[in-house]
């Protein structure tokens, strides 16, 4: 599952990486996964991701089009419902 979250390209929503769930994270390699944390409830998935964004954005609108995106496409693949999609933006960069 955590694939399909994934597939997306990360800029296509302003997102230049994904950002590791821990601290020790930091230290690991990059990986397609990494950022992103799914869940199963009796209402649906749970889908969370940590992001990095581009500097100069409305991060409210980041957040909202990513969440609206991610949601539309893991049930559009899966055909399975989604509860919820939690962005947490854990960095703003510069774009280089």
């Amino acid at each position: 599952m955590t694939r399909c979250t994934a597939s997306p390209r990360p800029s296509a929503f302003h997102v230049m990486a994904m950002a590791p769930r821990a601290p020790l994270g930091k230290l690991l390699p990059e990986r397609p996964t990494r950022g992103i944390a799914v869940k199963g409830t009796p209402e649906g998935l749970r889908i969370d991701l940590h992001v990095v964004v581009e500097y100069g954005l409305n991060l409210a609108e980041v957040g909202t089009t990513i969440r609206s995106r991610v949601a539309y496409e893991v049930t559009r693949l899966t055909g399975l419902r989604v509860a919820a999609v939690e962005v947490h933006i854990d960095d703003v960069r510069r774009s280089k």
